[in-house]
């Protein structure tokens, strides 16, 4: 009995000290979750009332959503009206749990791509800060084209123009052909599509194929460039004449 006795008198000098030290109590923040590898970064995500959780589509995986399939969370819902969820690296997706509970959530298209939310009834800061979007796990950078020249500008026949394209990355290069009547209109007249790696292209502009019948006349090219990530580079348009 001794030892306790001391301990609570030497707790209530503390205390008419002003110097009195509360128990600790349990916090947690608004969050962010990263998706990425048909998986969340955190299946059991734990706020405080009031806070938020953020979701990131960092992929290369993208055509997930963030579904609720709880009774209290039924409503909520990252894609609603499709079931074909798709987005693009980067997108975010936030809500506000202003109700204790669980909630949980899941992808419609990939039941594996699913978590909770674990919602404290101890009041959060619905202003605090959930931190960084983590870095993207796709490249979303375009490709540059540039340096692109005709060796000339008319052509007899349809062997077509060559011509060089200075590329920044590897993938595909396009053209479309529009074709310039008589009264400048563009009207569209086809397509070519060139397997394109870094560096200068030397490739044939305005041959005959199965998508360009070549015909004479006065035509644009709107050239673009697409790299293995699916990014487009800006377009680069030349003009070139086929004659008879």
């Amino acid at each position: 009995m001794v030892p306790r006795l001391l301990a609570l008198l030497a707790l209530l000098a503390l205390a008419c000290d002003g110097v009195f030290v509360a128990a600790p109590t349990a916090s947690a923040n608004s969050t962010r979750v990263s998706i990425a590898n048909y998986a969340w970064s955190n299946p059991a995500v734990q706020i405080n009332l009031g806070e938020k959780v953020t979701w990131d589509w960092l992929g290369p995986d993208l055509a997930h959503s963030v579904t609720g399939i709880s009774a209290n969370s039924l409503a909520w819902d990252s894609d609603p009206g499709t079931d074909a969820p798709d987005h693009r690296a980067g997108d975010s997706f936030t809500l506000q749990f202003n109700e204790p509970g669980t909630y949980l959530f899941q992808c419609k298209l990939h039941s594996v791509v699913r978590g909770e939310v674990i919602v404290s009834d101890v009041p959060g800061d619905p202003n605090s800060d959930p931190g960084p979007q983590a870095p993207l796990n796709v490249d979303v950078k375009p490709p540059t084209l540039g340096g692109v020249a005709l060796a000339k500008q008319k052509i007899k026949g349809t062997k077509g123009i060559g011509f060089n394209a200075q590329i920044s990355d590897r993938g595909t290069l396009d053209a479309e052909y529009y074709r310039l009547n008589s009264k400048g209109k563009h009207v569209y007249n086809g397509y070519k599509t060139w397997d394109a790696f870094i560096g200068i292209n030397h490739l044939t502009l305005g041959a005959r194929w199965k998508h360009f019948r070549a015909r004479p006349g006065r035509y644009e090219a709107v050239l673009r460039a697409t790299d293995t990530s699916e990014n487009v580079s800006k377009p680069v348009k030349k003009r070139f004449t086929i004659v008879g």
